[in-house]
């Protein structure tokens, strides 16, 4: 049963693998028995897991482990979120291929909802998180790993661009304003990101390259705001490098045309 859900604070992520299934795995923290081997354990392809303020965002995990005898199943994966509130979501649907007699991948998905009642635990969520897994094999091996890697969750980012006024004469000032915003888990809408620094581009008509003008930051609403004089045809847009909690994003280029 593919499931999210919200953990308070137990004291030790042993107490929280064994809210989330059995006491076996539990047992098997961090730990195992025999020659079985985690290889490889990749999650969302290797990128972070950006979530809106209402849509639900699904993570693809594979496990790859081996073990001489082959391998089994893998009994869930799970992940956990920073402290203080250790939000857990985990997957008990998991598919696994053989890779040889000895190999296989085990993958499944994860469920990031930032309206569920349980399992995201507002703007905190976005840190990096742990991922954990229980993997058996055909001899009765098993090795479980609290956090066989670590991945970051992230609030999804938007920018603006509007330049005016258009078209503007040569050697005029064009004022070229813009928000940036962000994912606010708390009110499931989106919010100004104060502070930030955004750079300022421009791309010449008929070409493909934006340069950058200038940095500007955002105010404590996200707003940006500024001015640059006029000299050709073309294109211009903000652009957020983005942050450890937020991802990098472009604005859509807003065209200004240049009179004599």
């Amino acid at each position: 049963m593919r499931t999210t859900t919200r953990f308070a604070l137990l004291g030790t992520s042993v107490a929280l693998v064994a809210t989330a299934i059995s006491a076996t795995a539990a047992q098997a923290e961090d730990g195992g028995q025999g020659d079985i081997t985690i290889d490889k354990v990749v999650v969302n392809g290797g990128k972070p897991v950006v979530v809106g303020p209402t849509k639900v965002a699904s993570a693809k995990v594979s496990v790859t482990a081996s073990d001489d005898s082959g391998i089994a199943k893998t009994t869930y994966i799970s992940a956990i979120g920073p402290k203080p509130n250790y939000a857990q979501i985990w997957d008990d649907e998991i598919t696994c291929v053989k890779a040889s007699a000895t190999t296989s991948t085990c993958t499944g998905t994860l469920t990031f909802d930032p309206q569920a009642s349980t399992g995201f635990v507002g703007n905190g969520a976005a840190a990096t998180w742990k991922l954990g897994t229980l993997v058996s094999a055909n001899d009765y091996d098993y090795i479980h790993r609290d956090a066989a890697t670590t991945f970051k969750v992230q609030r999804h980012s938007r920018l603006t661009t509007k330049a005016s006024p258009k078209p503007v004469k040569k050697g005029k000032t064009v004022t070229v304003t813009g928000l940036l915003s962000r994912a606010n888990w708390d009110t499931n809408k989106y919010m100004g990101y104060s502070g930030q620094a955004v750079k300022l581009q421009f791309r010449k008509k008929g070409t493909s390259t934006y340069k950058t003008l200038k940095t500007v930051k955002t105010n404590s609403t996200g707003n940006l705001k500024t001015t640059v004089k006029a000299t050709v045809d073309g294109y211009y847009r903000y652009s957020f490098a983005g942050t450890s909690t937020t991802p990098a994003v472009n604005a859509t280029g807003d065209l200004v045309r240049v009179k004599k």
